[in-house]
């Protein structure tokens, strides 16, 4: 028999293994990432926030409109991620900019890592605020995540995952939410992104080709956290060859968007 990759986690939607794989095309088979620029669709991306982070994990109080929103919302980009078979959105993230008006303001992981960042690796405080960010609030419905060990986390990766030649499995739908927050960074004019992450997914992602660089020690944040960091650019230039074709499409998908 041979490998195959799942597109949702599940082995009905399976695609044959191969470095020379053209993942973009399958990625479109299955899946679609949508920014969020209009107040609807933001809307959809607090939906699948509550279901996830309130209603499932329980990590937040559950609201009565059903919309999981916070005070980093006004000033962040969003990203969704949509079933084309279904039309249904299934997954999300947002990217949090400082904000230029006030220089009070903290990205989230300066407040809740201000004593686990290692500022001789990098010090967020020196750089250029417009050019930064922190990638936050990854989600993904329960139906697309749930395998063993993963029901209590918004999103995950296996470790079978890192093996593009042996997995049964390929993540899709976490890959291309970082890889969808990478291509709006960088038309965004954004170089450096920062993101409070488990150990096991900055070790997967990085196996992945989405390099993650350590910026600190782990802290309890709803479980271990460690504070990380990518460069835009990096990422883009330095990304494994099979994944080409992945980010090409779905920066289309992005692209599209901004031209409307």
């Amino acid at each position: 028999m041979p490998n195959t990759i799942a597109t949702n986690g599940v082995e009905d939607q399976a695609t044959p293994v191969s470095e020379s794989l053209d993942l973009g095309s399958i990625f479109h088979q299955y899946f679609e990432i949508v920014p969020a620029f209009s107040n609807a669709l933001k809307d959809e991306v607090y939906r699948v926030r509550h279901q996830v982070y309130c209603e499932d994990l329980q990590f937040e109080s559950a609201r009565p409109d059903r919309l999981e929103t916070d005070e980093h919302d006004s000033n962040s980009l969003h990203l969704l991620l949509r079933s084309v078979k279904t039309g249904e959105f299934i997954g999300c993230t947002r990217i949090v900019r400082p904000r230029p008006d006030d220089s009070n303001y903290h990205l989230p992981f300066e407040t809740t890592c201000a004593t686990a960042l290692d500022r001789s690796i990098i010090d967020p405080a020196r750089l250029p605020r417009d050019r930064i960010a922190e990638v936050s609030r990854l989600a993904v419905v329960a139906s697309y995540r749930r395998r063993k060990g993963e029901a209590n986390s918004p999103v995950s990766l296996a470790d079978e995952d890192s093996d593009i030649g042996k997995s049964r499995r390929f993540p899709y739908i976490p890959l291309g939410l970082y890889l969808g927050t990478t291509e709006l960074a960088r038309i965004s004019g954004i170089e450096t992104l920062f993101v409070l992450t488990e150990p096991r997914q900055a070790a997967h992602f990085c196996k992945l080709g989405v390099k993650l660089q350590r910026i600190g020690e782990a802290i309890e944040h709803r479980g271990e956290r460690v504070p990380a960091m990518m460069n835009v650019a990096n990422i883009i230039t330095e990304m494994r060859t099979i994944f080409h074709s992945l980010y090409h499409a779905i920066a289309a998908d992005i692209q599209k968007a901004v031209t409307k």
